[in-house]
């Protein structure tokens, strides 16, 4: 993505690792306030020091804001757990060659338990947005997002397939693939603090790869961090990396592993 890559998301709070969606959005939220048609909404607020998407900065290495609002619709059947979800969620970003400007995504699609909630399922569409940036750069694309996750009790391990038709910058057709581990530390519970800490892996397919920003058609890129929580507050240490290159990244370290910290709010 002109280095979208070197220019486009993942502020990771609990939601935000991908236990239930890997939008840095969370759904499946406690109920917060009455919504209509008998659902809730809920709200996060998030400051970072490095906002990436698929371990690449999309902010050259600087802070970003982000903020989300979720809604959540009731149980589309009394006897087994389903729900229709909506979110919109925003961050600040920092392109090199736009420059300042904002990231808006849109999702909705469904979500449900089954085997007594160890099996998550979630199935929606996401469309991200970059108002003020040039429409004929292309950079607004759409995909397809499925996550699967099962809690084995001791550890929650989740896998995450999103395609895109045509991803950012008219970049054809990209698969993005990962999967990952999430561990509660309960051992470590301090007053009504609780600890959580995560690794995941992933590879990124695209078809034209250069107008992505990418110098080959696929990357890998992964994270690994830890997430402390109490009283709606997640606050989250992590490093996070892809195997491509200071060159290949445009002589930048945007694509190097670096260090983030990042706190969350959730209403």
């Amino acid at each position: 993505m002109p280095l979208r890559s070197i220019q486009q998301g993942l502020a990771v709070s609990l939601c935000a690792l991908g236990l239930l969606s890997e939008l840095p959005h969370c759904v499946l939220a406690d109920e917060r306030w009455h919504a209509p048609f008998g659902g809730s909404f809920s709200a996060n607020f998030t400051a970072t020091t490095d906002y990436s998407y698929a371990g690449i900065s999309q902010t050259q290495l600087g802070p970003a804001l982000q903020a989300g609002l979720d809604y959540v619709g009731p149980r589309l059947a009394d006897d087994f757990p389903v729900w229709l979800y909506a979110t919109a969620w925003g961050s600040t970003i920092n392109f090199p060659t736009t420059g300042p400007g904002v990231e808006i995504d849109i999702s909705a699609g469904v979500k449900f338990h089954a085997f007594n909630e160890r099996l998550s399922v979630d199935l929606g569409y996401i469309r991200y947005a970059y108002p003020g940036i040039d429409a004929a750069l292309g950079y607004d694309y759409g995909e397809i997002n499925l996550n699967v996750g099962w809690d084995f009790g001791v550890a929650t391990v989740a896998g995450r397939l999103r395609y895109s038709p045509n991803s950012f910058a008219n970049s054809g057709v990209s698969w993005n693939k990962r999967g990952l581990v999430s561990v509660p530390l309960d051992f470590l519970r301090l007053w009504e603090i609780r600890f959580k800490s995560y690794a995941s892996v992933g590879n990124i397919w695209v078809e034209k790869f250069l107008n992505y920003g990418i110098p080959d058609s696929d990357y890998w890129y992964w994270q690994i961090g830890a997430v402390a929580s109490v009283r709606g507050f997640d606050l989250t240490i992590a490093y996070t990396a892809t195997d491509i290159d200071r060159v290949s990244c445009g002589n930048t370290n945007y694509c190097s592993g670096r260090l983030f910290v990042s706190l969350t709010k959730t209403f």
